[in-house]
């Protein structure tokens, strides 16, 4: 497999983590009370911030040749 192709995939991994993460936070807000939207809300901002290094990495390491 090809750099570019990897570096594809690698992304596409840090844009289902940040939709994920907007899915959690939405149900940690509206449906879900107390310490289970602690819970959910924590693991939303953990996927948020591992889906933004994800894509700062992919656009700051630059283009494949």
């Amino acid at each position: 497999m090809s750099t570019s192709m990897l570096k594809m995939y690698i992304s596409f991994a840090g844009m289902v983590f940040l939709i994920v993460a907007i899915g959690l936070i939405l149900l940690s807000r509206y449906k879900l009370k107390g310490f289970l939207a602690g819970i959910v809300s924590l693991l939303a901002y953990i996927c948020l911030v591992l889906g933004s290094l994800i894509i700062v990495y992919i656009v700051f390491s630059g283009p494949t040749g």
